[in-house]
């Protein structure tokens, strides 16, 4: 692989405009390429018209393993801090401070040996930059070379200043971390109450008068590792984390549990402050993800810098192969001497964190400590790749299996046709949706994958744990062999003469395999992507809950996928009444459609999924106080509505119904689509770089864009055959014709999903969002915000 395609793929998406920008470099390298080979076929070209050369400036571009009890006492030891800003000062100022190419004022470098040609100066200013002369602007060509330096200097000066920027932030956060972690300690010997014997240090030093800082011991550095000095027989004297810093501490612990939520929500109550046990264990819990988080910036910083020093080398290494010069050594030296090769508090501080973890979080184990800090990345499994081609091959000719029967039996021209289609297809149709929708996600996955889409960071996957194209297709592919094996048991189209009936153990197939499914998503083992199925469920239960849980963009993303399946809902509700009350599965008849009772339920079903985004919609307003959210509820409201008149359409017809179901899914089809189109998806901004679509887009080929808006609208319209009265198509039932409207929908939804998440991750990569928010669990008493 090529360095510049290997170097998009390990940038760090939200920060790719904060990289060196490689593909322009080398473009312009090409330039002087082509322009030295042009020279070479025409020697007695004329030389491009040169002048005066002035000075070059930088153009400014935005540019828990079990461990011995020994090791226990130390966790109650005051934390001395991940950094030792209040000792050394800030990064920046040990930088200049050590950095023997800095300089207050102009200073050249001079770094060529004496039998080589001098190509370049650069300088660094007041501020920071550098900015480097090219000292052959009268050559022929010179004015491309000059090009190429000043586009380096600006990609130079915009990776330092972001890097120092992002050092700075982590620098800030590990001293909130380094506090935060401190009054862990205190509430751990407050809730634990330790058995030790601590000593007297009175006349060592005095507590800490505030929990904003902590007591350092002169003779340890902040940044070394904490030593384990309980384990040696020699046991030296530590001071113990002062439990008083608690008075002036309030746990900034949110509700997790609907009740809990319903009581703050209610009744105005808010939680106590007891120092229990269970409070510690969520501050422990909350510290811990917060450490991981932050271990998780430290690394990407680490790479970031890597990655670009790399690229600068690269790079340098190319234009002197091109010019036959050497001005990459003096440039290279400066990039080594400079804040982002000389720097060193990114690594030091890893070298922190980890220790601090392993102590602190993981009882000393160091394996599982780095093991919670360091999640191994996902790895492709050829038996995955078997499994779909042998599971893909077993549905194709189950499919092909099933239209065979159909023909030799003359199934579609048989009396107990309509029988079948109004009882037994319903039932695994319900399937069929899920096994499309799977396949639509795959789709989406793929594509995502393909434009550098962070799907994992936008949904919140665990590291590793995250399915892929291949598994969720296999997945549908499963899903596909168990409903087309059953649905070939199905196939008989006559009662048996003596007992009037079908066969009872072929007429509770689907019963069954709705069951599995079941207990499959729900299996406690260890199998089938338990992560994964657990995470599904736990969005379901928040969604359920909408109103009572905090909203999140998993969560209402799964709340709109299930907008898209409220026939299998519908489905669901068949089944439970062909199989209940409502019907004889041994003769294939039922009066479901002929109860009230379902007839409400029919249309109860239809509306809870739009519940579930409307219920997000007013937390989110009551949250956020945005009215967008509010605007967005108005939206749902509409479709409950739309639904609701068109479900009633269908069992009531009439004129009036008839007039309110298209009046009310006119209005929700034309609100739906302009959020869609412009808020979802971003686009239809006539003012952007792109006309009519946005400033930023993946798909390189602008047309895809326009054909997916006109294929959502086409989609959307599919409602128009209920209140047309088109129930039946020339070769198709109904049933089969509602199952194809629901197809549609499921694929308009795929469509959908890849460009709202498209336009999620580029406002991620326009705010540099490359890490979750972690809630600390400390705040002081009268303060709004962390430690």
């Amino acid at each position: 692989m090529k360095f510049g395609r290997e170097y998009e793929v390990q940038m760090i998406q939200e920060w790719k405009e904060a990289y060196m920008d490689y593909r322009s470099l080398k473009s312009i390298v090409k330039q002087l390429l082509r322009y030295q080979l042009q020279k070479q076929q025409h020697p007695y070209h004329p030389p491009p018209p040169t002048g005066e050369t002035a000075p070059l400036h930088a153009a400014s571009t935005g540019g828990t393993g079990a461990s011995g009890l020994s090791r226990r006492v130390s966790l109650y030891r005051a934390f001395s801090g991940l950094t030792n800003r209040a000792k050394g000062g800030s990064p920046k100022k040990s930088h200049k401070h050590n950095n023997p190419l800095s300089s207050k004022r102009h200073h050249h470098y001079h770094l060529f040996d004496d039998d080589e040609e001098q190509v370049i100066l650069i300088n660094e200013d007041d501020t920071g930059s550098y900015n480097t002369t090219f000292l052959c602007s009268a050559e022929e060509g010179g004015e491309m070379e000059v090009q190429f330096f000043r586009r380096l200097d600006g990609e130079f000066n915009k990776v330092l200043r972001f890097y120092k920027q992002k050092v700075e932030s982590v620098m800030e956060e590990a001293d909130e971390l380094s506090r935060q972690l401190n009054v862990l300690i205190a509430l751990r010997v407050k809730v634990e109450n330790p058995n030790v014997d601590f000593p007297d240090i009175s006349s060592i030093s005095s507590a800490p008068s505030s929990p904003h800082t902590t007591n350092r011991t002169p003779a340890i550095s902040p940044m070394e590792v904490i030593k384990e000095m309980e384990q040696s027989e020699d046991k030296k004297v530590f001071k113990p984390a002062p439990v008083e810093m608690l008075d002036h501490i309030k746990l900034k612990i949110e509700p997790e549990t609907p009740l809990s939520m319903l009581k703050c929500m209610i009744l105005g109550l808010s939680n106590e402050q007891t120092f229990s046990k269970p409070e510690l264990k969520r501050a422990e819990e909350l510290m811990d993800r917060a450490f991981v988080e932050f271990y998780q910036k430290l690394r990407f910083l680490k790479s970031y810098c890597f990655l670009n020093q790399l690229a600068f080398s690269k790079i340098l290494k190319k234009y002197d192969k091109t010019t036959s010069r050497n001005a990459s050594k003096p440039y290279l030296h400066t990039v080594d001497h400079s804040y982002l090769g000389s720097s060193d508090e990114v690594s030091r501080l890893m070298s922190r964190v980890e220790a601090t973890f392993i102590k602190h979080f993981a009882n000393g184990n160091h394996r599982e400590g780095m093991k919670c800090l360091r999640t191994k990345a996902k790895r492709e499994k050829h038996r995955i790749t078997y499994f779909l081609g042998f599971l893909s091959g077993c549905a194709v000719a189950l499919a092909i299996a099933i239209s065979v029967l159909v023909h030799i039996r003359g199934i579609t021209k048989s009396e107990g046709r309509h029988q079948y289609m109004e009882n037994i297809f319903p039932l695994y149709s319900m399937f069929g949706f899920v096994a499309v929708h799977l396949c639509m996600y795959a789709g989406d996955i793929y594509f995502w994958s393909r434009y550098r889409v962070n799907y994992p960071f936008i949904f919140g996957f665990e590291q590793g744990n995250d399915l892929g194209y291949r598994e969720v297709l296999l997945l549908a592919s499963g899903l596909a062999v168990l409903t087309f094996g059953g649905a070939i048991s199905n196939l008989d189209m006559e009662m048996d003469p003596r007992t009037k009936s079908f066969s009872v153990i072929t007429e509770l197939v689907p019963l069954a395999l709705l069951i599995f499914f079941m207990i499959t998503l729900f299996c406690p083992l260890n199998i089938i992507y338990r992560s994964s199925r657990y995470f599904f469920i736990g969005c379901a239960f928040r969604c359920l809950l909408s109103p009572l849980y905090k909203v999140i963009l998993p969560d209402f993303f799964l709340a709109d996928q299930l907008t898209t399946q409220v026939q299998t809902f519908r489905s669901l509700l068949f089944y439970v009444c062909y199989y209940g009350w409502g019907g004889d599965f041994k003769k294939r008849t039922h009066t479901c459609y002929e109860s009230d009772i379902y007839k409400e339920l029919y249309l109860v079903v239809a509306i809870i999924p739009y519940w579930f985004r409307f219920a997000q919609c007013i937390r989110r307003l009551v949250e956020e106080k945005d009215k967008a959210n509010g605007l967005n509820a108005l939206k749902y409201l509409s479709t409950i509505l739309a639904v609701a008149a068109r479900t009633i359409f269908e069992t009531k017809r009439g004129t009036y119904w008839l007039t309110v179901a298209v009046t009310t899914s006119t209005i929700a089809t034309l609100f739906n689509t302009y959020w869609d189109i412009f808020r979802d998806w971003g686009l239809m901004n006539r003012n952007s770089k792109n006309p009519w679509l946005r400033d930023k887009l993946l798909i390189p080929y602008k047309s895809v864009y326009f054909i997916a808006m006109v294929v959502n609208v086409v989609l959307r319209l599919a409602w128009m055959q209920t209140v047309l009265g088109i129930r039946e198509a020339p070769f198709l039932h109904r049933r089969a014709l509602v199952a194809v409207v629901t197809i549609l929908e499921i694929v308009r939804r795929g469509i959908w999903n890849f460009f709202r998440l498209e336009n999620e991750h580029l406002n991620n990569v326009g705010k540099y969002r490359a890490f979750k928010s972690v809630p600390l669990p400390f705040q002081e008493v009268g303060g709004s915000k962390s430690m």
